[in-house]
């Protein structure tokens, strides 16, 4: 085991030693060593599946292990905040909290539920995703354990709340064992790194920031022990070329020392591998949309609700343009997916209009992942249809072979989706989104339960994507390495835009920069017309003749260019033409190339003659 120094904060009051487990045939733990210090926050990072879920439960006494001990200093109480809380038996947010306090110490179950910004008499039925994690951490934090076992903390939380989790770790006294993808995250609050990794811990006795640079070393210097292994085993099997039989009994502790050399390198070949390998993540950008993808202007959706009225959004104008990546960051509640909906037009607006490119193929990775049946295998997850073959981007592909692009064994082709870990059913939840082609790719909170591994991958393929994205998401690191602009809520409706990652966009809060809006129109004010009400009746009012003209010709052209496209797409799909009509086949390509430049052209001037005409409008 790989480990640095580690500056201990004082004593060790939890502490694993040699700890085995063994689930069905595979060992999971192969002597896992683990110690916590009060004032100690360790990240346990790891692939999915490798463990660290159950190495907590293990750590909380709720599964016993194969082997190894477990020790807690005496009198040390350990609080578990599990992925999904259990409110069984419980009605109100007050109850659960309050659950084991003593009456001198019910002032605090009422202090943190008001920190959390959860209402004590809240219907423990009727909360939300976000209100229930909230509530789990109420719960902890009102307990005040001597350790804090969290696992996934950050799921379902907003900025805010991630941001008041980072301060009420800090001030944590005891000792923290925390699970997260957040690197962001991480990298704020821990003090230390503990790496599950085949089987064994390595551990950092630095914060996750460390941990990159840290993780390269440890795996430079397994490669290195694999290497001087390689050269003693071909110098062995060199000697045993030479002939054992006449020195057999002899040599037969070489002969045993051999096979050893050979099972040990086996192993390490095949741990290599398993550390090595990752997630085959790529998507098609399919038939390539018109070059504005959305237009939205002056949409408006207000909710009447009991509590007087709701705006989500209140004279909304926007551009999503081709190759656009978009970031909605905003609190839980603020409408975030309500505006995607509008965005792709399920959802009728009150007021205003939306325009959307006519040949979009869009993927919507919805965050609820409720395209999953906990009932049915991976294989027929995969397969619904039947048969063993999945259509990806068009072309099939063994169901085995695209289930190991996304670290998926073939033993797991027949379990159940619900004996899956979180990271794993949101690893087949994108295996089905991205086995499809789209120009226009909707990710809401698709980074929840993803290994940082899967996370890297998932940023590289889409840096690479040539569609366009619309990414809702409260993972800060992964937004700032994705998005080319933010849009966020600002209260009553209002909705500001501003270029950059989430970075870029606090820094910009904190400076009073100016945002900016993609349809460069002006803000619709609060108490005047909507914009839907004020703009111009013609498709060329106020425009010369001239350009009232062409702009109606646009307007004509554009929807017969993309017409023409999908019809050319549609023939040189066949697989036969090529072989059939090579001359055929070569003068549809030409014309496709030519089809595409000619309605490119057409969006750009129908842009500069729209975006004239508003101008005109406001003057």
């Amino acid at each position: 085991m790989f480990a640095s120094k580690r500056a201990m904060a004082g004593p060790p009051i939890a502490v694993l030693r040699r700890v085995k487990l063994t689930l069905g045939a595979t060992p999971l733990f192969d002597g896992v060593d683990l110690q916590l210090a009060r004032g100690e926050r360790m990240a346990l990072v790891g692939r999915n599946g490798a463990g660290k879920s159950t190495l907590m439960r293990i750590l909380a006494r709720a599964i016993e292990p194969d082997g190894g001990e477990i020790f807690m200093q005496p009198g040390v109480v350990a609080r578990h905040l599990l992925q999904e809380p259990d409110f069984t038996g419980f009605n109100t947010a007050i109850e659960y909290v309050s659950d084991g306090l003593d009456d001198d110490m019910l002032y605090r179950a009422e202090t943190e539920l008001l920190s959390w910004g959860v209402p004590q008499d809240l219907d423990l039925k009727k909360a939300s995703g976000g209100q229930a994690r909230r509530i789990a951490l109420a719960h902890a934090f009102a307990h005040d354990p001597d350790v804090l076992l969290v696992d996934e903390p950050t799921n379902h939380l907003d900025v805010p709340a991630i941001e008041l989790l980072e301060e009420e770790l800090k001030a944590f006294r005891g000792a923290a064992l925390i699970v997260s993808h957040d690197r962001r995250f991480l990298e704020n609050v821990s003090t230390s790194v503990a790496w599950l990794r085949q089987g064994t811990v390595h551990t950092l006795g630095k914060g996750y920031a460390a941990f990159e640079e840290w993780a390269e070393t440890v795996e430079a210097d397994e490669e290195k022990a694999m290497d001087k292994l390689n050269v003693q085993l071909k110098a062995e099997e060199r000697w045993m070329a030479r002939g054992v039989t006449a020195r057999r009994r002899r040599n037969m502790g070489r002969v045993r020392k051999l096979h050893e050399m050979r099972d040990e390198k086996k192993d390490r070949r095949m741990a290599l591998n398993q550390a090595s390998s990752a997630a085959n993540l790529a998507i098609d950008a399919g038939t390539q949309s018109g070059r504005l993808v959305i237009e939205a202007k002056g949409l408006t959706k207000i909710f009447h609700t009991p509590d007087g009225d709701l705006p989500i959004v209140d004279g909304l104008n926007l551009r999503v343009m081709r190759g656009d990546r978009l970031g909605i960051i905003g609190p839980n509640g603020a409408g975030k997916t309500t505006l995607l909906k509008l965005l792709l037009g399920q959802l009728e607006p009150d007021a205003g209009s939306l325009r959307l490119a006519k040949t979009l193929e869009i993927t919507y990775l919805d965050q609820t992942r409720a395209t999953l049946k906990h009932d049915v295998t991976l294989w027929d997850t995969l397969t619904p249809l039947g048969g063993d073959q999945v259509m990806v981007r068009g072309y099939p592909k063994h169901v085995a072979a695209y289930a190991k692009d996304f670290l998926f064994e073939s033993r797991q082709l027949h379990q159940p989706v619900h004996a899956l870990s979180g990271g794993e059913r949101n690893r087949l939840t994108l295996a089905i989104a991205l086995a499809k082609p789209s120009n226009l790719l909707i990710l809401d909170e698709p980074t929840n339960d993803l290994d940082i591994e899967t996370l890297d991958l998932l940023e590289d393929m889409l840096s690479r994507y040539e569609g366009t994205l619309l990414l809702v998401s409260h993972d800060r690191a992964f937004v700032d390495n994705v998005v080319t602009s933010i849009l966020t809520p600002e209260g009553k409706g209002q909705w500001m835009e501003t270029p950059g990652g989430y970075s870029d966009y606090v820094s910009q809060k904190k400076s009073g920069g100016v945002a900016f809006r993609s349809s460069a129109l002006d803000p619709v004010s609060k108490g005047g017309p909507k914009a839907a009400d004020k703009a111009p009746s013609g498709p060329g009012a106020k425009l010369t003749f001239k350009d009232q003209h062409r702009l109606t010709e646009l307007n004509r052209l554009m929807p017969e260019r993309q017409k023409e496209i999908v019809d050319l797409e549609d023939a040189m799909a066949d697989s036969a033409l090529f072989t059939k009509d090579p001359k055929g086949f070569q003068t549809r390509a030409n014309r496709l190339t030519a089809a595409r430049a000619e309605l490119e052209n057409y969006e750009l001037e129908w842009l500069a003659l729209e975006e004239k005409r508003e101008a005109l409008g406001r003057s």
